[in-house]
């Protein structure tokens, strides 16, 4: 045990906790304090007490599966210590037991990582019986005990761990359980819901690279996300990408769009731009003629099987669609850019359309030596959307009604309007609609 700052918020509990409970935090809070991160929200533990204790001190109860309860005053949860048991396969298999008996012991035993069971009392006492300050120290990433087996969205937890913490390895020993565990099939039990909670928790994070590099690794990439898994090992033309392997490249665009400080949605965007790439004929290779629309089939499967979001899944589709042309637009004339600001819904969603700029962005630039590169075509096509909208499409329509034009030729009207203004703000040649 050490000493450290007592977290001061603690004695709002103490003036009311039942008598002889212990009040800890744990978990995140405390790591992160090690490790000179601030902010975190804090977790508190209980032990000693019961739930009608707790409803008596003046605490609201919010768990369902065990009692959990928010703080009166701070609104923090507070956990009664419990213990766990596995009952059956995934992530919900397991009974809980929250009693006073349960020691702090017990309770951090049942926690993934050595660094996320430490506890610090009101005091500043470190209570760490399994060695995390130790891998801190050390930068390890180590399971607690064999119980981490029982609960597959651990595998998730310290891919994305490892994505948070870039100097940070996984133990051999951890990494071995975890592909004992995706050779069991414990795995195919996590549901759609958590297993995209923490992959977008996981893009978010500094490295989202390490986070699928780590799957791939213990083997649950293939299992999860079999789509982003076959690109390792598919090659792509060195002129375009001198990195070569598709694989690489997705992981180079995705620490890009972290660099960038990109969105969910563009993060997500990023990660299913190419995958069509994994099953292009090998007669094709190196070339990856049609990647763009077999992307987009491919992510419909991936959306549907994980359940992701409406805004991640349109940008997504969007950019799958056009990044390639988006990238080839500096050949564009003005017509043809109108073209493509309507494929990208750019006139109704401009601030969408940034979005897929920034994705085609990280992709650009998510390529060996070009990390640094100008990526040219954001500026021209955000340049050309100004021009185009600040064409009065109500005054175009009425000025048609006049000359006795309806329907589809009021729409060409506004068209050229467009390609006209796009012409004159970029000096590029317009032509007719086509």
């Amino acid at each position: 045990m050490t000493q450290g700052s007592p977290p001061e918020q603690g004695v709002h509990f103490v003036a009311a906790a039942p008598q002889d409970a212990q009040v800890l935090v744990v978990g995140g809070a405390v790591r992160d304090e090690l490790l000179g991160i601030a902010g975190r929200d804090r977790d508190w533990v209980v032990v000693g007490s019961t739930p009608q204790q707790m409803l008596d001190a003046g605490f609201l109860p919010v768990g369902r599966d065990f009692p959990v309860f928010l703080h009166p005053q701070t609104h923090e949860e507070y956990a009664l210590a419990r213990s766990e048991r596995k009952t059956g396969p995934g992530y919900h298999g397991f009974s809980f037991h929250a009693a006073p008996d349960v020691t702090l012991e017990q309770d951090l035993a049942r926690r993934d990582l050595t660094i996320n069971a430490i506890a610090r009392a009101v005091d500043g006492t470190l209570i760490d019986p399994y060695g995390g300050q130790r891998d801190l120290a050390a930068r390890v990433l180590r399971h607690v005990s064999p119980a981490f087996a029982e609960d597959p969205v651990r595998i998730l937890r310290v891919a994305r761990f490892a994505a948070r913490f870039d100097g940070f390895s996984v133990a051999p020993e951890t990494l071995a359980l975890m592909r004992r565990m995706v050779d069991s099939g414990e795995v195919d039990h996590l549901v759609p819901e958590r297993v995209w909670q923490e992959l977008a928790r996981g893009l978010m994070e500094p490295r989202p690279s390490r986070m699928f590099e780590l799957l791939r690794e213990c083997g649950a990439l293939q299992r999860l996300l079999p789509e982003v898994a076959r690109l390792w090992g598919v090659p792509q033309r060195a002129e375009h990408h001198p990195e070569v392997d598709t694989g690489v490249h997705l992981m180079m665009v995705l620490d890009m769009s972290a660099r960038l400080d990109a969105p969910l949605t563009v993060r997500y965007a990023c990660l299913g731009h190419d995958l069509g790439k994994g099953n292009t004929p090998a007669e094709l290779l190196p070339r990856h003629i049609g990647h763009e629309q077999r992307s987009v089939a491919l992510l419909r499967g991936v959306n549907e099987r994980l359940r992701v979001p409406t805004d991640c899944r349109e940008l997504a589709d969007v950019v799958a669609r056009e990044h390639g042309n988006v990238h080839r637009s500096g050949e564009f004339g003005a017509a043809a850019l109108v073209r493509l600001l309507e494929r990208c819904d750019a006139f109704r969603k401009p601030a969408r359309f940034a979005e897929v700029l920034l994705a085609c962005e990280c992709d650009a630039r998510g390529r060996l030596g070009f990390e640094d590169t100008v990526y040219a075509p954001s500026p021209r096509l955000a340049s050309a959307l100004v021009a185009a909208r600040a064409v009065d499409t109500a005054q175009v329509a009425a000025a048609a009604a006049a000359r006795g034009e309806s329907g589809p030729a009021v729409g060409t009207a506004i068209q050229q309007r467009r390609i006209e203004a796009i012409g004159a703000a970029l000096g590029i040649t317009t032509g007719p609609v086509d």
